[in-house]
C-alpha cells in the first residue's frame, strides 16, 4: 500500500486539476484501509520527494489527531518511535515542522512522562553543540510543550535554566525564535517557584530580541508576544524591568530604517503595558520618555509622493490602515486617556500637542488634531470642564485649513469630540453647523476618502442635537435626499444613508414629513440582489432599524410586517454575516415597535441567531490546535475518511504559521455574534409570553458565550443574560402562576452569581461595566423577587464594595494604595459610579433593616469621594448616590429608622456640597438635603432651621436653573414630611416665585403634591398666591415633558380653584396669554 499511497500523494501535487480530483477519489478510498496509519508511516520515512513527505505528516497528523483512540497500544508504541525517527533524519524545515506537530498532537494524547524517547530527545538536541541539531530541538520543544503545557511543568525550572543559556546564544537565530516562542507558551502556567528565574532572564530576552530583529523581522515581531504574555499573565516578573522593556520597544518602534509589523508589534506592546500598568508607567516616570519617542511617529510626513493610509483616496477604509506605526502611536495617546489620570497626563501631553498644533508642516498639525481627538473619550469631563471652547476653536479653524491633510483630521476630531463632549458641544450648534453644511454643498466636487470624514463628523454632531435640528432639516434632507436619487456613486449613497439615520436620532418624529421618499429609496436598495450594493444594503438595515425606534409608533407599525419579511427574505438568499447582523437589529427595533409583527416569525429569527451563536465560520484555530486551519467539526461520522481527506486539501499550506492572539476572528462573525446577542435580549424581553417557547434554548445558547474570547461578545451576552431575567419577570406578572416565578427564580439563580463573578474576575474593564449596568437593570425590574435567595444580598452588596475599594481584576490597584488616591483615569471612575449606583436600587428593593449592615459598609466609600480634592464627577457622583439612597429609603419598611441614624453623619457632607463651585454637585447636594427631610421625617425637625438657612442663603445668589428647580423640591419635601417645622407665610410665596420649573421637569410631582397638601391643610396661604401659582399651572397642563399623573394632580387644584373661588381665579386666568387660557380651560371642563 506504500507505493501506492506515495503514487498518489505525488499525483496531487501536479498543476493538473484532472489528476488531483482522481487522486482525490483515490485517496479517500485508501483512507478506508486501517493499514493507512502505517502506510503514511512509510511515506514519511521513506519517500525521496520532499513534498510527498510533507503531505505524508500532514496527513497523518489528522488521522493521529482524530484516532488516536482507535489505534491499539502497540501500534501507538511504534507509532512514537517512527516519527521520532523520522524526524531526526529529516533535513527538510517544513518536513521537520509538519513531524513536530504530530508529535504535538501526540502529546495531547500522551503525556511526556509515558514518551520517555521523546525527552531524552529533547534534552540531547536541545543541548547539543551542533547549531543545527539546537535550532531542531527547540522546534520540536516548542511544538510539544505550545500543544499541551502543563504536564511538563516539572520540568519548568530546568527548562528556564536551558533558556538563559540558549538566548545568549546570538548567532543561532532560528533557536532564540523557537526558544522564546516556547518562553511565551509556559509564561501563563508558571507559579511562584519560577518566579525569580523568569525575572532574571528579562535582561537576556531583550538582549536576544534585538539580535532577532537582525536576522528576521518578521519572526522577532511574533516572538515580541512574550511581552504581552508576561504582562497578562505574571505582571510582577516584570515590573523591575519595566523600564528597560519600555525602551526596547521604543527604539523599535521609532526605527523607520525597521518593517512596519515589527515597529507595530513593539508600539503595541507600550499600549498593552499602560493598560494593564498605567500607574507603574507613571510612578517610574515612563509617560516623559514614551511621548517623546511616539511624537515623532506620529506626526512623521509619508515618503516623498506617497500619502498616509488614511489619507489615500484609492485606499477606501477596507482597514488595514490600522496595522502601522503611526496609528499605533495614536493608539498609544488614546490608552493613556483611557487609563490615566487627566491631570497628570495633560500636564506633560499639552506641550507636545501645542507645539504640533503651532507647526507650519501640515504632519505636525495633523499629528496635534489626532491627539487631540484620541484624547476625547478617555478624557471627556475634563476637557469638557476645562478647554472645551478652546479645543473646539483650535478644531474649527482646521477646518478650513489650506492643506486637505489637516482639514479631514480636523473633521476626524470633530466627529470624536460630537461622540464623546456632550451635551457640552451640542451647544456651539450655531458655529458648527453652517461649517458642516458647508463641506456637504461641496460633495460632488470632493474626493470619497474626504467626504466619508465630512459625514463622520456631521453624523456624531447632529445624533445628540435633538430638537435643534429642526432649523436645518429642510437642507439636510434635501441634501440627503439628492444624494440617493441622484448620485451614482454607491458609497455616497451610503454615507447619506447612515446620516438619515443619523438625523432620525436627533429628529425623532420632526422626520415624518420626509418619512415617505426616504423609506421608498430604503426599499428600492433592499430589494436587489447585486453583490456592489451589500455594503448599501447593509446600511439600509441599519437607517431602517434607526427609523422603526424614532419616527414614532402610529407611523412605523404599518410598515412593521413588510420589514420583517424584507429582513427575511435577504437572509434567505445571501448568506453575509453584516447582512445578517443588520437583519437582527431591525427585528429587535420592530419589537420595540410592533411586536405581535414578530410572533409568526420567532422560530425562523431565532434559529438564525442561534445558528450564528454556535457557528465557528470566521474563527480561526486556537494556539493549541494546529495554527493554519479552520476549527473543523469533529463529530464522527460515516464520512470520517473522506472528511480527513477534505480537511488535509484545505490544509495542504502548511506554513510557520503562529496565531499571535491564540486566535483570530474575523470581524463580521464577531459582530454578529454580538448583535444577535442583544437582539435575543431584547426580542425575548418585548414579545414577553409568546417567546416563552423560545427562552429556555436561547438563554443556554447565550449562556454559553460568556467566556467567548472576544469581550464585545461577552458584554452582549451578559447584556441579553439580564434582558431574560427583565422577560421572565415580566412574564410572571401578567401571568403569576407558580410555574412562572418558579422559572424566574431558577433564572435568577443562575445568572446573579454569574454576574457577581464576572465583576469580579473579568479583565476587561467595559464588559465588567456592562455587567453592572445590566445588573442594576435587573435589580430595578425584578425588585424584591432578586432577593427571595437571601444570599444575593450578601454577594452584591460585597461585590459592590470591592469595586469602590478597586479590588477587583480590570482595577489596576498599582501596589501603592495611599498614591494619590483621588486622582484616577476617568472611565476606572465610570466603573465605580457603576457600582455606586447598584446601592440605592439594593435600598428600594429590600427592607431597610436588612440592608443596614451592608450599607454601613458602603457609606464611608461612597462618602470619601466628596471631598473637596475629590473631582467634580466625584463629588457629584458621591452625594448624588447619596441622595437616591435617602429616596429610596422614603418608600421602604424601616427606612425611616435607618435615615434618622444616618442624618448625623450625612448632614455635613450634603451641606458642605450646597456650598461647592459646580452647579451639579450643588444641585445634588440639595436634591439629597430634600430627601433625607423627607426619610428621617421627625428625627430631624431639629436641623429644619440650619437647613432652612442653607438654602435661604442659596436661593438669594443662585443663577442655575436647575439648582433652583430643586431646591423649591426639596422645601417641597420638608414641607410634605412636616409642615408644621416650616414658617409656611414666608417659605411658600419664596417657593411659588420661583415656578414654573425650567429644567428638572420631573420634580413638578413633588411641588403640586406639595401645593395640592396644602391647599387641604392651609387653603388661605393658597389662595393668596393664586396669580402665581395659577400662571406657573399653564406650563405644566398639556406639556408632554410632565407625566401624566402630575397633570391630574394639577387639573385637580385648578378645577378646586374654578369652583370654590371662582372670582380669584378669573382674574388669575385674565392676566393669561390666550394660549394658556385655552390650556386652563380644557383642563377644568375635562372631568
Amino acid at each position: 500500500m506504500t507505493a501506492e499511497l506515495e503514487q498518489i500523494l505525488l499525483q496531487l501535487t501536479q498543476p493538473d486539476n484532472a489528476i488531483i480530483h482522481q487522486a482525490t477519489a483515490q485517496l479517500k478510498q485508501a483512507f478506508k484501509d486501517p493499514a493507512i496509519v502505517q502506510a503514511l508511516c512509510a511515506v514519511v520515512s521513506g519517500s525521496q520527494n520532499p513534498q510527498v513527505r510533507q503531505s505524508a505528516a500532514v496527513m497523518l497528523r489528522l488521522r493521529v489527531k482524530k484516532h488516536w483512540k482507535n489505534i491499539n497500544p502497540s501500534d501507538r508504541e511504534s507509532l512514537k518511535l517512527v516519527v521520532l525517527q523520522a524526524f531526526m533524519q529529516e533535513t527538510e524545515h517544513t518536513v521537520q515542522h509538519s513531524l513536530s506537530q504530530v508529535c504535538a498532537v501526540m502529546v495531547k494524547h500522551e503525556t511526556p512522562d509515558r514518551w520517555p524517547a521523546l525527552l531524552q530527545l529533547l534534552n540531547q538536541s536541545t543541548k547539543s553543540s551542533n547549531p543545527h541539531d539546537r535550532q531542531v530541538g527547540f522546534l520540536l520543544l516548542n511544538k510539544v510543550i505550545e500543544s499541551n503545557p502543563e504536564p511538563f511543568k516539572p520540568h519548568y525550572c530546568q527548562l528556564l535554566q536551558l533558556f538563559s543559556t540558549v538566548l545568549q546564544d546570538h548567532n543561532n537565530p532560528k533557536a532564540l525564535y523557537y526558544c522564546i516562542l516556547t518562553l511565551t507558551a509556559i509564561t501563563a502556567y508558571t507559579g511562584s517557584e519560577e518566579m525569580n528565574q523568569m525575572r532574571a532572564i528579562i535582561p537576556s530576552l531583550i538582549v536576544a530580541l534585538k539580535h532577532l530583529i537582525k536576522a528576521d523581522q518578521d519572526q522577532a515581531s511574533e516572538a515580541m508576544e512574550v511581552f504581552n504574555e508576561l504582562m497578562e499573565s505574571e505582571v510582577s516578573i516584570i515590573v523591575p524591568h519595566i523600564a528597560d522593556i519600555v525602551h526596547f520597544c521604543l527604539e523599535v518602534g521609532s526605527d523607520t530604517a525597521l518593517s512596519g509589523s515589527v515597529r507595530v508589534k513593539a508600539l503595541s506592546c507600550i499600549a498593552f503595558l499602560i493598560k494593564l500598568k498605567s500607574k507603574t508607567v507613571l510612578k517610574q516616570k515612563l509617560l516623559n520618555p514614551i511621548l517623546q519617542a511616539i511624537f515623532p511617529v506620529l506626526v512623521a510626513a509619508p515618503p516623498p509622493g506617497e500619502q498616509d493610509p488614511d489619507d489615500n483616496e484609492d485606499d477606501i477604509g477596507d482597514g488595514t490602515d490600522d496595522d502601522n506605526p503611526k496609528h499605533c502611536a495614536a493608539q498609544i495617546i488614546d490608552t493613556m486617556a483611557l487609563h490615566m489620570p487627566p491631570e497628570k497626563l495633560f500636564q506633560q501631553l499639552m506641550p507636545f500637542t501645542q507645539a504640533c498644533l503651532a507647526s507650519e508642516n501640515p504632519y505636525q498639525r495633523k499629528g496635534g488634531l489626532l491627539c487631540l481627538a484620541v484624547l476625547a473619550e478617555g478624557c471627556a469631563d475634563y476637557i469638557r470642564t476645562k478647554m472645551l471652547s478652546s479645543v473646539l476653536q483650535t478644531v474649527c479653524q482646521s477646518l478650513s485649513d489650506s492643506n486637505q491633510v489637516v482639514r479631514c483630521a480636523g473633521l476626524f476630531a470633530l466627529g470624536q469630540f460630537s461622540e464623546h463632549l456632550q451635551p457640552e458641544v451640542s451647544k456651539y450648534c450655531s458655529e458648527l453647523m453652517p461649517l458642516l453644511l458647508g463641506y456637504l454643498s461641496s460633495l460632488n466636487r470632493a474626493k470619497v476618502r474626504h467626504v466619508t470624514k465630512a459625514f463622520y463628523a456631521l453624523e456624531n454632531f447632529m445624533e445628540n442635537l435633538g430638537s435643534d435640528i429642526e432649523p436645518y432639516l429642510p437642507t439636510l434632507m434635501e441634501t440627503m435626499l439628492s444624494a440617493l436619487n441622484n448620485n451614482e456613486n454607491l458609497k455616497i449613497k451610503e454615507l447619506a444613508v447612515s446620516a438619515i439615520g443619523a438625523i432620525a436620532n436627533a429628529a425623532k418624529e420632526l422626520l415624518v414629513p420626509f418619512f415617505p421618499p426616504v423609506i421608498e429609496s430604503l426599499k428600492g436598495f433592499l430589494t436587489t440582489t447585486t453583490e456592489e450594493m451589500r455594503s448599501l444594503q447593509t446600511q439600509s438595515l441599519d437607517t431602517l432599524s434607526v427609523l422603526a425606534r424614532t419616527i414614532g409608533k402610529d407611523v412605523f407599525s404599518p410598515l412593521a410586517a413588510e420589514c420583517v419579511q424584507l429582513g427575511l427574505n435577504l437572509t434567505d438568499t445571501i448568506d453575509d454575516p453584516d447582512l445578517r447582523r443588520c437583519t437582527y437589529s431591525l427585528y429587535s427595533a420592530v419589537s420595540t415597535v410592533s411586536p405581535d409583527c414578530l410572533t409568526p416569525h420567532l422560530t425562523a429569527i431565532t434559529t438564525v441567531m442561534m445558528l450564528a451563536l454556535k457557528s465557528n465560520e470566521g474563527i480561526t484555530a486556537h494556539l493549541e490546535e494546529d495554527k493554519t486551519f479552520v476549527l473543523l467539526d469533529d463529530d464522527e461520522d460515516d464520512r470520517e475518511e473522506e472528511k480527513d481527506v477534505d480537511d488535509f486539501l484545505e490544509d495542504e499550506a502548511e506554513t510557520d504559521v503562529h496565531d499571535v492572539a491564540g486566535f483570530s476572528v474575523e470581524n463580521a462573525y464577531i459582530d454578529e455574534k454580538e448583535d444577535a446577542c442583544d437582539a435575543l435580549g431584547e426580542i425575548a424581553f418585548n414579545t414577553g409570553a409568546a417567546y416563552q417557547a423560545f427562552l429556555e434554548s436561547s438563554f443556554q445558547q447565550v449562556y454559553e458565550m460568556r467566556d467567548f474570547p472576544h469581550e464585545d461578545v461577552r458584554r452582549a451576552a451578559f447584556g441579553a443574560m439580564g434582558q431574560f431575567c427583565q422577560a421572565q419577570h415580566k412574564v410572571w406578572k401578567e401571568n403569576p402562576t407558580e410555574a412562572n416565578h418558579h422559572a424566574l427564580l431558577k433564572l435568577l439563580d443562575m445568572v446573579l452569581p454569574c454576574f457577581v463573578e464576572t465583576v469580579r474576575t473579568e479583565h476587561e474593564r467595559q464588559v465588567v461595566m456592562g455587567v453592572l449596568e445590566t445588573m442594576n437593570n435587573v435589580i430595578k425590574s425584578c425588585k424584591e423577587e432578586v432577593f427571595k435567595n437571601p444570599l444575593h444580598l450578601k454577594e452584591i452588596s460585597y461585590v459592590i464594595r470591592d469595586v469602590l475599594k478597586k479590588k477587583t481584576a480590570c482595577q489596576d490597584a498599582g501596589g501603592d494604595e495611599a498614591d494619590d488616591e483621588d486622582q484616577q483615569a476617568e472611565y476606572d471612575a465610570m466603573l465605580q459610579e457603576f457600582a455606586g449606583e447598584g446601592i440605592p436600587l439594593l435600598a428600594s428593593s429590600v427592607p431597610a433593616d436588612s440592608f443596614a449592615p451592608f450599607l454601613n459598609d458602603l457609606l464611608p466609600l461612597i462618602m470619601s469621594k466628596a471631598k473637596s480634592s475629590c473631582t467634580v464627577a466625584d463629588r457629584s457622583f458621591s452625594v448624588g448616590t447619596i441622595g437616591e439612597i435617602l429616596q429610596a429609603l422614603v418608600s421602604v419598611s424601616g427606612g425611616r429608622g435607618v435615615a434618622g441614624r444616618l442624618s448625623n453623619r450625612l448632614l455635613p457632607v450634603l451641606v458642605a456640597g450646597i456650598k461647592d463651585s459646580d452647579p451639579e454637585v450643588r444641585n445634588n447636594s440639595v436634591f439629597g438635603l430634600g430627601c433625607l427631610a423627607q426619610a428621617a421625617g421627625p428625627i430631624v425637625v431639629s436641623d429644619y432651621p440650619m437647613m432652612l438657612s442653607v438654602f435661604s442663603n442659596l436661593l438669594a445668589k443662585e443663577s442655575d436653573l436647575r439648582v433652583i428647580d430643586n431646591l423649591c423640591a426639596a422645601l417641597c419635601r420638608m414641607i410634605l414630611s412636616n409642615k408644621d417645622a416650616i414658617p409656611l407665610e414666608q417659605v411658600v410665596p419664596a417657593l411659588v416665585a420661583r415656578l414654573p420649573l425650567k429644567e428638572d421637569l420631573e420634580e413638578n410631582k413633588t411641588v403640586y403634591s406639595c401645593l395640592a397638601m396644602l391647599y387641604t391643610h392651609s387653603p388661605d396661604l393658597i389662595v393668596k398666591l393664586m396669580r402665581p401659582i395659577v400662571a406657573a399651572s399653564s406650563h405644566v397642563l398639556d406639556n408632554k415633558n410632565v407625566d401624566k399623573e402630575t397633570q391630574d394632580t394639577v387639573a385637580i387644584l385648578m378645577r378646586e380653584f374654578a369652583q370654590h373661588h371662582s372670582a380669584d381665579f378669573q382674574s388669575a386666568l385674565i392676566s393669561l396669554a390666550e394660549g394658556q387660557q385655552a390650556k386652563l380651560s380644557v383642563a377644568i371642563s375635562a372631568s
